[in-house]
């Protein structure tokens, strides 16, 4: 009877899958995102959301920014602020996440 009782489990367990519905938790630096980058497409707002961009989109966007390759009100210097590895970190969060 036990030895079923621990196979019925494995089995449950097995079945679940990895645990997809954990959201991972956002990458130093890209929470001062959102004061700027709305998350959702139902709040209006002139700057681009980051959710769901490519990775390679957003880096190129925040070196050209931080290399002053682009015109910005703030952005030349948030970029600054990061290094690569954060960029690409912020990047990738970013593009995993779903509206």
């Amino acid at each position: 009877m036990f030895r079923r009782t621990i196979l019925g489990l494995a089995l449950l367990v097995s079945l679940a899958g990895p645990a997809s519905a954990v959201v991972p938790e956002a990458p130093p630096g890209a929470s001062s995102c959102s004061g700027c980058h709305s998350a959702s497409a139902a709040v209006p707002t002139p700057v681009v959301r980051l959710v769901g961009r490519l990775p390679a989109e957003i880096v190129t966007e925040m070196q050209a920014f931080r290399a002053g390759q682009r015109p910005a009100t703030v952005m030349d210097r948030i970029a600054k602020g990061f290094s690569d590895s954060e960029i690409a970190a912020i990047a990738a969060w970013y593009a995993a996440q779903k509206e």
